[in-house]
């Protein structure tokens, strides 16, 4: 418990206040309007997966990775591994750029209808445009640190960032006059400054060693990031499409639906950044253990976790679950969706808690290199979400309160199905090379 706490500590605080800070971004949309505040939820999933897998998932391999070789020994091959890691970011964040910026009122267009597209294009522009590359660099150089064992170091330098980011996005966007690109530019400065600064601390050997920067690059070091990484990827996509199938499908109610369950999807992913705080503690410490084949170790070290993450998330969650009313109302003044966004949050706000417990052990999986629970628990999560908003909300006829009752059982079993795969039958196997 105390080495968890030791490490998640500065995490969680970093977490918490970036998950703070970007609860201003619905509020200042709703500003610019029901239409701005539409636009804004059907970009959120894609602004989510950028920060899902920059962060928790190829992020988390590059944090598996570099701990599994400091548990070996292998300090040479951690110092390697800083290359193929920003290789890796520099990949996708250009991937990012390309087809959000490049194309992002055909793609809203598919998810959100016509109305919020045109609000929201060019935030999408921006957002991805200039900010895509600096965030994957930003917190994959984070990941670096924390890998290292230096969570505290990595969380300084973003702390400052994400303090800096509600001030300037109301800037850019009333004062300045700019609208919803405003809040795109904004996230683009902050994220640029992170990298500037992430990449001053790593360079000055902050995780612990300096990085070999001449390197041949290897595809067995690619592998040693990306066996996790990918995995991690795939699972983050699947979290976020839920969220897109589930916009797609409220979006026939129009954009005060669409927008309300946008304040929902907004408070339902808080809980990976709280979640986040424990679940980075757990890739590090765990793969540590598994380096050194501590098969115990690992996962009594994940579930000591899994308990922190409990007692976080259930603060947020429940006190959603319990007053929805008022949390709708701080996002939004159009009594449509407040009515919609209280339905939503009085009903999935009480499957929060165990979706925090299953973001914990997820990131302790990605440590262990045992990612079959949650791809299982992925899978099932978007089949109810999905499917069974088909069948609750349209087949038996209970529309949107059907759909949101879909989601909870769907976040419900995400929880357990992870937290059922943390058992020595699967997590008990040699170390994967």
């Amino acid at each position: 418990m105390r080495r968890v706490l030791t490490l998640a500590a500065p995490t969680t605080l970093v977490a918490a206040v970036q998950a703070m800070c970007q609860l201003v971004e619905p509020w200042l949309a709703a500003r610019q309007g029901t239409a701005a505040l539409a636009g804004w939820a059907v970009v959120l999933p894609f602004a989510l997966l950028l920060q899902q897998m920059s962060t928790g998932a190829m992020g988390g391999g590059v944090v598996s990775a570099i701990a599994r070789a400091l548990g070996a020994k292998r300090q040479e091959e951690a110092a390697a591994l800083v290359i193929h890691a920003v290789v890796i970011a520099l990949g996708f964040g250009l991937v990012y750029a390309v087809l959000l910026a490049g194309f992002p009122r055909q793609i809203l267009t598919l998810i959100g209808g016509p109305e919020a597209a045109t609000a929201a294009s060019g935030y999408c522009a921006w957002l991805f445009g200039a900010g895509a590359i600096p965030a994957w660099l930003a917190n994959t150089l984070a990941s670096v640190l924390r890998g290292g064992g230096r969570h505290a170091l990595a969380s300084r330098v973003l702390l400052v960032a994400w303090l800096c980011y509600p001030p300037l996005a109301w800037l850019l966007m009333e004062p300045a006059g700019l609208g919803m690109p405003g809040a795109g530019m904004a996230f683009a400065v902050v994220m640029t400054a992170a990298t500037a600064g992430m990449a001053a601390v790593v360079l000055r050997g902050g995780a612990g060693f300096h990085p070999t920067l001449r390197v041949k690059l290897q595809r067995a070091l690619f592998g040693r990031i990306l066996s996790v990484g990918l995995i991690a990827c795939v699972m983050a996509t699947v979290a976020n499409l839920t969220t897109i199938l589930v916009t797609a499908r409220i979006a026939s109610y129009g954009a005060a639906a669409v927008a309300a369950y946008g304040v929902s999807a907004r408070l339902e992913f808080l809980m990976v950044p709280l979640a986040f705080g424990v679940g980075s503690a757990l890739t590090a410490l765990v793969g540590r253990a598994v380096g050194a084949g501590d098969w115990v170790t690992a996962r009594r070290t994940a579930w000591a976790g899994a308990l922190m993450a409990l007692a976080v998330t259930a603060s947020v969650g429940l006190a959603v679950a319990v007053f929805p009313g008022p949390t709708a109302r701080a996002f939004s003044g159009d009594p449509a969706v407040v009515a919609i966004a209280t339905s939503a949050l009085s009903i999935i706000g009480w499957a929060l808690p165990g979706f925090g417990v299953g973001m914990a052990l997820y990131f302790a999986a990605m440590g262990a290199g045992r990612m079959q629970g949650p791809v299982l628990a992925a899978c099932c999560r978007i089949l109810l979400a999905v499917g069974g908003g088909w069948v609750l909300g349209d087949w038996l006829g209970f529309g949107l309160e059907g759909q949101f009752v879909a989601v909870a059982l769907g976040i419900s079993a995400y929880g357990l199905i992870t937290a059922a795969a943390v058992r020595p039958g699967v997590w008990s196997s040699p170390a994967p090379s």
